[in-house]
């Protein structure tokens, strides 16, 4: 099977490649950034942005994937809120150029979403029924990436995730980390709950995923087991990485905080459809964060 992915390069593109290019798989990278962590080995890169729709056109033109995991987006949050254009250039007009390309090759496509087009306003775990009202100009254009590629092709299937870490990129572990070195107390919001998601977990998941294979139109919730504020994560790494014994973390909400855009004070989401679909279930979080630090040689031993 040949698989393309884009943003190959980010935290959950390389976990990808890692799991997905095991076995008969043909693996082919797309990605902005030229650098070594974007390309597969081994396997086909092409250096594009998704904005190019005639570069994608000629990605698959050449490659012609049997299926595509879109990855690629715009990720910053707040930063989505102060350049909206940029925001949904990237991830609606650029999913709506892959999706394109996907339906003319006939190839299947895997979306990656976020938990974020949910406003919150639940006291219990989303279900892929539920309605969605994203709140910032990210978890709009997200919401809209999804559109797209529903009106687009008949053969998909869209993966809504929540609180990524892994190795490879920008996450909170690392930011909480990094800043214990030259911090001793570090604020972290304590009123917005979610379930931290390990890419090494993910990538799994959506192996998994592959090998049902994808017919028709499904939404699957796929994260780790658990929930926590991001206070309680920022505990439990602390208790977990010896060099930060002596640092103090204290709560705050998220007016205190300030940040420019808005973000659900609650967005756990029920997994029980992917876990029936595919007999697979994550594991908490606690023990992918501990198995993610041990790799990155900040655990305790």
């Amino acid at each position: 099977m040949k698989i393309l992915i884009t943003g190959s390069g980010g935290m959950l593109g390389r976990e990808l490649r890692g799991v997905l290019s095991k076995g008969e798989n043909e693996i082919a990278g797309l990605d902005i950034a030229l650098t070594d962590m974007a390309k597969p080995e081994p396997g086909v890169f092409y250096n594009v942005n998704i904005n190019d729709a005639e570069e994608i056109k000629k990605v698959f033109e050449k490659e012609k994937p049997d299926i595509v995991i879109h990855t690629a987006a715009w990720t910053d949050v707040d930063g989505s809120e102060k350049d909206p254009e940029k925001a949904r250039k990237i991830n609606v007009e650029g999913t709506v150029n892959v999706a394109e390309s996907a339906r003319k090759h006939s190839a299947d496509l895997l979306y990656i979403s976020t938990d974020f087009v949910f406003d919150g306003g639940k006291n219990a775990p989303y279900t892929e029924l539920d309605e969605c009202a994203p709140l910032s100009v990210y978890a709009k254009t997200k919401w809209e990436g999804e559109n797209k590629v529903r009106g687009s092709l008949e053969n998909y299937a869209i993966v809504r995730t929540s609180w990524l870490f892994g190795p490879g990129g920008k996450n909170f572990v690392k930011a909480i980390v990094s800043r214990s070195k030259d911090h001793k107390t570090i604020q972290v919001v304590n009123d917005q709950t979610g379930s931290p998601t390990y890419t090494k977990d993910l990538a799994d998941s959506v192996k998994k995923l592959l090998e049902k294979g994808i017919k028709g139109g499904e939404i699957y919730h796929v994260c780790n087991s658990g929930q926590c504020s991001w206070y309680e994560f920022a505990l439990k790494i602390k208790d977990l990485v010896p060099e930060m014994k002596d640092v103090n973390i204290v709560p705050l909400s998220s007016v205190e905080l300030g940040r420019s855009a808005p973000r659900p004070a609650y967005s756990v989401m029920n997994t029980s459809k992917f876990r029936e679909h595919t007999g697979m279930s994550l594991r908490n979080w606690q023990e992918a964060l501990e198995e993610y630090l041990c790799e990155e040689g900040r655990a305790k031993r």
